[in-house]
């Protein structure tokens, strides 16, 4: 579905990504895990195109130079330098770190703005398992974004991407300041939308954890590159995956 070949991003002259190659397959959950600045963002920002929207802004006011390299390719098609707004429109959706909700718009008015890709039936369709899937977005569907927990706000923030109707959709950090409870509440969200919608889903996360049970696939990254790839389970049996990601 999605094939990532040699990806290197440059902040002038600090490396960001380096020679970074994955495959994503229809259906599957693939993560990708790593430490703080090991490059997780900049890869999410570089698959969804939203990278290549900020090397643009950047040039137009002067400010730092981004430079982008490699190969990428989805349902067969080179998108390397396709725009963010025409990868959404082909089923590529972001659902980014820290949330990036509306404050001051309702939790219903925040998932009508992700509805702008959705035909009616859809965005009707699409409500109705996001509430299936979060009953407490239901019941708080008139309260600002601003006023919820920040659980709630993930929340929301995973529904309104999936109003964008995704056929890839990418999860960069969800489970960033939960609690363990609602941690659970998320994993199980990524395993119904993949069972239930058929949705492809990439995720990354900095603690293993939680997620790498649910993988078909993962990449570790480091400093940029990645330097460990396997299925969930081989990485769960990994002894130096265990050292650095689980603390034993």
């Amino acid at each position: 579905m999605l094939e990532a070949r040699g990806l290197m991003v440059f902040y002038e002259n600090m490396l960001a990504l380096n020679n970074v190659s994955l495959r994503v397959r229809e259906g599957q959950i693939v993560g990708v895990f790593g430490a703080n600045s090991a490059g997780k963002s900049t890869l999410m920002y570089t698959l969804s195109g939203i990278i290549l929207d900020k090397k643009r802004k950047e040039e137009m006011r002067g400010g730092e130079r981004i430079s982008v390299f490699g190969e990428l390719s989805y349902q067969g098609e080179d998108i390397s330098r396709m725009k963010p707004h025409e990868r959404a429109r082909r089923g590529i959706i972001l659902c980014p770190e820290r949330r990036r909700i509306f404050p001051e718009s309702s939790v219903l008015e925040n998932l009508k703005i992700g509805a702008y890709l959705a035909t009616p039936q859809q965005a009707k369709q699409t409500l109705d398992f996001i509430f299936s899937l979060f009953p407490q977005l239901e019941r708080l569907k008139d309260r600002p974004g601003g006023f919820l927990s920040g659980g709630e706000q993930q929340m929301l923030a995973i529904g309104r991407a999936l109003m964008a109707q995704p056929r890839l959709l990418l999860l960069d950090e969800p489970l960033l300041g939960l609690s363990p409870q609602i941690q659970s509440v998320v994993i199980k969200a990524i395993e119904e939308i993949r069972q239930e919608k058929g949705i492809t889903i990439v995720v990354t996360e900095q603690y293993a954890r939680p997620v790498l049970p649910i993988v078909d696939y993962a990449y570790i990254l480091e400093n940029g590159a990645a330097v460990l790839e396997g299925s969930g389970q081989q990485l769960l049996d990994n002894p130096d995956v265990k050292a650095a990601y689980f603390g034993i």
